[in-house]
C-alpha cells in the first residue's frame, strides 16, 4: 500500500504515517492555546448564563403580560432545555466526529445564538418552549464539539488543568446571569415585559462576540489526520508551531501508522462494550453521581433559602454569587494538581471530599446551626471541591476513548449522566423540600454524598492514570495500522 500524505478522494484503506499527535504534545503554551481557551472555552459560560437566567427570570415570565406562564410551564420549559441539551449533544457529537470539530462548533454556536435571540422574542408558551428546546440543543452540541477540540489541541501536560478551568467557567456564566437579572429585573428599570427579554438577549450578544473569535480557530490536526487529510493537518500544525514553539527538553516526535477508514456504529459499540468496558463504567458512575449531586442542590437552591431561611426571591441572587465563586475557583486552583499529582488521586479525592463535606453540611442543617449566610458558605466550600470533581468527569470521558469517537463519547456520557442523575434529582428534592422537614432533606443530601463516595471508590479501583499522556497512548485510534 502507498505511504505518505493522503488527501480526500484516494479511498478508504490507504495506509500512512504521521507525527502530528506527538508534535502537538511537544509544544509549550503559546498565544494559540490562549486563543483556543478564550474562543472555545467560553461555551460553559453560555450554559451557566442560560441555566441561571431561566431561574432568575421565572417570576418575570409569570408576570409577563404576553406569556403569563404558570409554575408548571416554567418547570416544563426548564425540562425542555435539558432535553434539548441531551439531544443536541448526541446529534452534534456524532456529526462532529464525521464532519470535523471546526464546522460543528460554528454550527452549534449559530443554533444557540439564534435560539436564545428568538427566546427573547417569544409571544406565547409554545414559542418560548420551542426556543428553549433549541437553545439547549445548541449548548449540548457545544459540549461535544468543544470539549473534543480542546482536548485534541492542548498539549498533554496542560490538558487536565485547561479542561477543568473551561468546565468550571460555567459559574462565571451563572454569576453573569445573576447580575444581569438583578439589574434588568429591578423594579422601574424596564417595563415588565421587556426586562426578561433583555436578559435573554445577553446570551445572543455574547454569542456574536464568540462567533467572531472562533473564526481564528483551525480544524483539529488530529481529526484531519484520522480522515486522511495529512497535508492539511500539517499546514495547520506548522501555523500552531509558529505561534507556540517547542517545550524545552521535549522528546523527539514519534510517528504512528494509520489506515483511513470510516467510523461505523458497530465500532462505537465495540469500543464501549468490548475494548473499554471498565472505562465506560467509570465514566457513567462519574457523570451520573455529579449530575445528581449538582442538580439536586443547585436547582433547589432558592427553595431551601426561601423555605427554611426566609430569603425573599428577589434576594436569592446575592446568595448565588458566593456559591458561583466557590464553584469557579475550585477547578481553577485545583486543576494543575490533576496534571501533576495525577488523575486518579485527584478525581477520587475531590469526589470523596465533596461527599464528606456534604454529609457534614447536612448534619449542621438538621441541627439548625446555620443561617442563610452560613448555609451559603458551607455550600460554597462543598462545591469548591465538587466543581473540580464534576469538571474532571468531562475530562475523563473525553480522554478515555479513541479519537474517532471522542465527541460522540462525550455526548453519550453527558446524556447518561443527565438521564441517570440529573433529571430525577430536582424533582425528588423539590418533594423533600415541600415536606418542610429538615430531616427529610438531609436524607436526600446523604444520598447524594454516598453517590460521590462510591464514585471515589470506583475511581481508585479502575481509574486511568491519564496525566501527561498522549491521547493516542490512552486509547489507540480505531484507524491504527499497528496490530
Amino acid at each position: 500500500m502507498a505511504e505518505g500524505p493522503v488527501e480526500p478522494g484516494e479511498g478508504a484503506g490507504s495506509r500512512f504515517e504521521t507525527d502530528i499527535p506527538s508534535r502537538l504534545d511537544r509544544l509549550r503554551w503559546g498565544r494559540f492555546h490562549t486563543r483556543v481557551l478564550l474562543a472555545l472555552g467560553i461555551t460553559w459560560i453560555l450554559d451557566g448564563l442560560e441555566v441561571t437566567l431561566a431561574g432568575a427570570v421565572s417570576g418575570a415570565l409569570q408576570a409577563s403580560p404576553t406569556l403569563r406562564l404558570s409554575d408548571a410551564q416554567v418547570g416544563l420549559a426548564g425540562s425542555l432545555y435539558v432535553l434539548g441539551a441531551v439531544g443536541g449533544a448526541l446529534l452534534f457529537g456524532w456529526l462532529a466526529d464525521r464532519w470535523g470539530r471546526r464546522r460543528l462548533f460554528s454550527v452549534t454556536l449559530a443554533v444557540y445564538l439564534l435560539a436564545t435571540a428568538m427566546t427573547a422574542m417569544s409571544y406565547d408558551f409554545a414559542s418560548f418552549a420551542l426556543f428553549r428546546l433549541l437553545t439547549g440543543a445548541g449548548i449540548g452540541g457545544e459540549y461535544a464539539a468543544i470539549n473534543s477540540a480542546i482536548q485534541e489541541l492542548i498539549p498533554a501536560r496542560y490538558r487536565g488543568r485547561t479542561d477543568l478551568a473551561v468546565n468550571g467557567s460555567f459559574w462565571v456564566g451563572a454569576a453573569l446571569g445573576v447580575v444581569g437579572a438583578i439589574v434588568l429585573l429591578r423594579p422601574g428599570m424596564l417595563p415588565p415585559d421587556l426586562g426578561w427579554r433583555a436578559a435573554f438577549g445577553i446570551g445572543a450578544l455574547l454569542g456574536l462576540v464568540i462567533l467572531w473569535l472562533r473564526r481564528l480557530i483551525p480544524e483539529s490536526p488530529r481529526w484531519l489526520m484520522t480522515h486522511g487529510r495529512i497535508a492539511e493537518g500539517e499546514r495547520v500544525l506548522r501555523d500552531i508551531e509558529a505561534m507556540s514553539g517547542l517545550d524545552p527538553g521535549a522528546p523527539p516526535p514519534r510517528r504512528i501508522a494509520l489506515v483511513e477508514r470510516p467510523l461505523r456504529a458497530l465500532d462505537v459499540a465495540r469500543a464501549l462494550l468490548r475494548d473499554y468496558p471498565l472505562r465506560a463504567l467509570h465514566g457513567t458512575v462519574l457523570m451520573a453521581s455529579q449530575a445528581f449531586f449538582y442538580n439536586a442542590i443547585f436547582f433547589t437552591y432558592a427553595l431551601v433559602l426561601g423555605r427554611f431561611f426566609g430569603v425573599p426571591p428577589q434576594d436569592v441572587g446575592w446568595y448565588i454569587l458566593p456559591f458561583a465563586a466557590g464553584n469557579f475557583l475550585g477547578p481553577l486552583l485545583l486543576g494543575r494538581l490533576f496534571d501533576t499529582v495525577g488523575r486518579r488521586p485527584m478525581i477520587a479525592g475531590t469526589y470523596a471530599l465533596s461527599g464528606l463535606l456534604l454529609l457534614a453540611t447536612a448534619a449542621m442543617f438538621v441541627a439548625g446551626w446555620l443561617d442563610a449566610a452560613g448555609q451559603t458558605v458551607a455550600w460554597s466550600v462543598v462545591f469548591f471541591f465538587a466543581s473540580a470533581a464534576a469538571s474532571s468527569a468531562y475530562l475523563t470521558v473525553g480522554e478515555s476513548f479513541p479519537l474517532e469517537m471522542r465527541a460522540l463519547g462525550i455526548a453519550i456520557f453527558y446524556s447518561l449522566g443527565t438521564a441517570l442523575g440529573g433529571i430525577v434529582a430536582p424533582w425528588w428534592f423539590g418533594r423533600l423540600i415541600g415536606t418542610g422537614e429538615r430531616g427529610a432533606i438531609a436524607i436526600g443530601y446523604a444520598f447524594g454524598a454516598v453517590l460521590m463516595l462510591v464514585a471515589a471508590a470506583v475511581t481508585l479501583k479502575i481509574g486511568v492514570a491519564a496525566e501527561r499522556r498522549s491521547l493516542e497512548d490512552l486509547a489507540r485510534p480505531m484507524s491504527s495500522a499497528d496490530p
